[in-house]
Parts: structure tokens; C-alpha cells; sequence
């Protein structure tokens, strides 16, 4: 399986937004996320870094 667990990092710390991420689409508004049974969330962030082997998606806060 290749989805990815996403983390927003507010005030310092890392959140763990959503887990099973099998869509990211950056887009005017935001970061789009959807995951493996079609939960979606739009976040105002930006890609910090992605580290796919270890299935982690790590997004800053705008």
C-alpha cells in the first residue's frame, strides 16, 4: 500500500491531520487531501516535505 499519513505543523508541534492520504493536489485555496475511503479536506498550508518510503506527509501551516 502506498498512502501516507499527513501532519500539519502548527505552533511547533506536528498534528496528525489525516491518516490513508491517497490524494494530494495542491490548489489555489489550499492543499487538497483525500484518503483511501474518500474522505476530503482543503487546508490552507503549504508541503514541508513528503517521505514516501516512510508513508509521511509533513505540511506547514500558512
Amino acid at each position: 500500500m502506498c498512502e501516507a499519513n499527513a501532519y500539519l505543523i502548527k505552533d511547533g508541534q506536528e498534528k496528525l491531520i489525516m491518516e490513508g492520504v491517497d490524494t494530494l493536489r495542491p490548489e489555489e485555496n489550499g492543499i487538497y487531501l483525500q484518503d483511501i475511503f474518500g474522505g476530503q479536506r482543503t487546508i490552507k498550508a503549504r508541503i514541508k516535505e513528503m517521505n514516501l518510503v516512510d508513508h509521511r506527509i509533513l505540511l506547514e501551516e500558512e
